[in-house]
């Protein structure tokens, strides 16, 4: 009898031990597979992270009037129209009343844009301020304006004011207003200057 049960006791025990140690090689390994996922997962999302979360509001909307500028002054009407709300209103640099509305905005600058060529602004002194609740916020800037207009070098000098409203996490121009402080034709400094033959002022 010793002897036969010699050979069981040695088929038993390694797989007794087995079965004991199993549980706890087990919980080991799925201890190290989640925190080994935890990581992964921390080390994911801030990898993934959008840059653009993380720049300033300021940031954002600096760089949406860049691209807004540089839209106007391509004649670019889709990108200049993704900077501004529907409901935009105008006020511009002449005797005018406001222009209400992205449609009527863009038959105005249409229609003087396309007497204007060689179209270049500036832009200076920009200060950008956010409204309490971060939703609203508005930006004033002096600009330089010089283009062939109508077949005359023309120049004037300026100032804006934007405000924006966030609609969809999107910075959008709903009030502009334009002034213009000096206009002048280089090639006929006796006339006096003619704003309303410069293109509708961003």
């Amino acid at each position: 009898m010793k002897v036969s049960n010699q050979p069981w006791r040695r088929s038993i025990y390694p797989r007794c031990l087995f079965l004991l140690a199993f549980p706890l090689l087990l919980s080991l390994a799925l201890a190290s597979t989640a925190s080994a996922q935890k990581k992964k997962k921390k080390d994911d999302t801030s990898s993934t992270t959008p840059l653009t979360s993380q720049v300033p509001e300021e940031q954002k909307i600096d760089t949406s009037i860049g691209e807004m500028l540089g839209a106007w002054q391509l004649g670019d009407v889709e990108k200049l129209h993704a900077h501004y709300a529907d409901d935009v209103d105008v006020v511009n640099g002449m005797w005018a009343p406001p222009v209400v509305g992205w449609p009527n905005y863009l038959m105005s600058y249409q229609s003087q844009r396309a007497r204007a060529q060689q179209v270049r602004l500036d832009r200076s002194n920009t200060l950008i301020r956010l409204a309490p609740g971060g939703q609203t916020a508005w930006a004033c800037y002096q600009w330089e304006f010089s283009a062939v207009v109508d077949g005359v070098p023309t120049s004037a000098f300026g100032q804006t004011t934007l405000i924006f409203e966030k609609r969809n996490d999107v910075w959008l121009i709903v009030h502009n207003h334009t002034s213009l402080v000096q206009a002048s034709q280089a090639n006929s400094p006796q006339t006096p200057p003619a704003p309303a033959s410069a293109p509708a002022k961003p």
